[in-house]
């Protein structure tokens, strides 16, 4: 019989090098994938869409899925409702088992997206080959698996779930479970989950009302019980019955089905409505100062959703004189705009006015970020009345976004500069302008009014630029030769960069220009100036076709 016996030995150790192949062959296929799945623009570039249409809150087209949801969400619930008392038809029942196939398929695929499970082998992986030892999948599975039901367990997926499986359920009494589509509700309407959060930052206090709650119906039910089932065994012929009339008496709902027949009977009752008045009072209260604490929070949420949708809007540090003067011809001209000030007196103003306002400190990082000075804003305004908080804003703001133009103003000229270094493209001083203006002026009463009528929006003319490009009629001349008041537009002044201009009085730094405040009637004007006229629309157009039909004659390409 020795030449028939079977070598054991080589046969194992076959069975392990084959396993230990077959081990490595599958390590590397799932590596491979996970690396393949990292790499793929059309792998990212669907899970990028799906996210923005299940989960950002940000993204516009979740808005139009969430409406579809709703829809389809009433629809099941209308057929839950019609099967009560009719029977559906082939093409109903079609519909319903199309709607939890839907809802199926928007289940997992939030399964799918809660976690990337790729990375986790990678990292799992990389750790492997960077110790030198191998990967321990035992581990990696227990982490992909608690990732996963850590949303699987979350209270809007377990309703998803509680929505879904009823459909497919051999007991008819399950499929009562199906209302749990309508707190499917609770994913899509932002009011809802609103409601639901606020309270959830309540949930001690809730906690304790309802256990304050439960002793009353307990003590309650037990009185009741013991006073009036001997003698009143037809309305309270059970425990359960006892329970029933507590709940609705310490509710203050009263249907009367129920009414107490003996003297004891009665002083429970009167307890009973008595103290819960104070028990909803008391959850009266914890809703008030709940949606009290945060319904700011979500005012602010909403305008920040709002810009969202908006581009090129302007953002409004500060909502003083100088800011409400502002916001006012921002709004006129149709220009969208923000207001943020940390005085909540002036923000409920702005609000008043039907502005978007937000409470808040500008100066603070979160503050300009969730208003868009990263993405969408295209200027800020530092209007405050305190140059140091100019001076913050403006640090933060550039900060924040190096293109964005930050225009501040500034109440003290020594501060200025501060502004400028602080990153400010430009930097206004409206009380030295209106110095100025009132030292310039004042002994000409028409040029002074027609400047306030132009402010006050009482006259007929505007205030607008001409450019002096090279080779034009202007290019070259004193402002004597112009012939300003033969077109009936007067001069404000003149923005220029020339340092050849700065011997010029009244003078008025622009960052790397200068505004020249009623020059002189000798101020030679020169190529890449900017004439800042009074006048009607008429005269400044036809003047500005003038200086560009001179260019054209002296053969200047535009």
């Amino acid at each position: 019989m020795r030449g028939w016996a079977i070598p054991v030995t080589p046969i194992v150790g076959y069975s392990v090098l084959n396993g230990f192949i077959l081990s490595l062959m599958l390590t590397r296929l799932i590596v491979y994938l996970a690396y393949f799945l990292k790499t793929s623009p059309y792998y990212r570039n669907t899970k990028r869409f799906f996210y923005h249409l299940l989960v950002n809150p940000e993204s516009r087209i979740k808005s139009y899925f969430d409406g579809v949801m709703i829809a389809l969400i009433m629809l099941s619930v209308y057929l839950l409702i019609y099967q009560v008392d009719m029977r559906l038809s082939n093409l109903d029942q079609d519909l319903e088992q199309l709607l939890v196939s839907l809802f199926i398929i928007e289940y997992l695929l939030r399964v799918w997206l809660h976690n990337d499970v790729h990375q986790l082998v990678l990292r799992h992986y990389e750790t492997a080959q960077y110790l030198n030892c191998r990967i321990r999948w035992l581990a990696l599975a227990r982490e992909v698996l608690a990732k996963k039901l850590a949303f699987v367990l979350s209270s809007l997926a377990i309703i998803d779930l509680l929505a879904i499986l009823p459909s497919y359920a051999p007991f008819a009494g399950m499929r009562m479970l199906l209302i749990f589509r309508l707190f499917k509700l609770f994913r899509y309407f932002k009011s809802l989950h609103l409601f639901a959060k606020v309270l959830g930052s309540k949930r001690f206090e809730l906690y304790s009302l309802a256990l304050l709650l439960g002793f009353l119906v307990f003590i309650g039910s037990t009185g009741i019980y013991l006073f009036e089932h001997p003698s009143n065994s037809l309305q309270v012929g059970s425990l359960f019955d006892a329970v029933y009339w507590a709940i609705v008496t310490v509710s203050s709902v009263g249907y009367g089905d129920i009414a107490p027949q003996t003297v004891g009977g009665r002083l429970v009752a009167i307890a009973l409505i008595l103290t819960g008045l104070g028990v909803l009072s008391f959850f009266i209260s914890i809703v008030v100062s709940a949606f009290s604490d945060k319904i700011q929070d979500a005012r602010d949420n909403q305008i920040y959703a709002e810009l969202k949708r908006s581009k090129d809007y302007v953002i409004i540090c500060g909502f003083g004189r100088v800011g409400r003067h502002i916001a006012m011809q921002l709004d006129k001209h149709r220009q969208a705009f923000m207001v943020i000030d940390n005085k909540e007196a002036h923000a409920n103003l702005a609000r008043r006015l039907g502005y978007r306002a937000v409470h808040a400190d500008a100066s603070q990082n979160e503050v300009l970020i969730n208003a868009g000075i990263k993405q969408r804003a295209k200027a800020v305004l530092c209007t405050t009345g305190d140059d140091v908080v100019n001076v913050y804003i403006t640090l933060t703001s550039r900060y924040l976004s190096p293109e964005v133009r930050i225009i501040s103003r500034a109440n003290n000229q020594d501060n200025v500069k501060k502004l400028y270094q602080a990153g400010a493209d430009n930097v206004i001083q409206p009380f030295e302008i209106a110095a100025m203006a009132v030292a310039e002026y004042i002994g000409q009463p028409v040029a002074f009014e027609a400047i306030l009528g132009i402010i006050r929006e009482e006259k007929q003319f505007i205030l607008d630029t001409l450019a002096v490009p090279e080779g034009c009629l202007l290019d070259g001349i004193q402002i004597l030769e112009a012939g300003l008041e033969q077109r009936k537009l007067m001069l404000v002044g003149v923005v220029s960069a020339n340092p050849i201009h700065r011997k010029h009085k009244n003078s008025y730094r622009l960052k790397n220009q200068h505004f020249y405040f009623n020059p002189t009637p000798h101020f030679i004007l020169h190529a890449g100036d900017l004439l800042v006229v009074l006048g009607r629309e008429i005269s400044i157009a036809y003047f500005r076709s003038q200086i560009e039909h001179s260019r054209a004659k002296k053969g200047y390409l535009r």
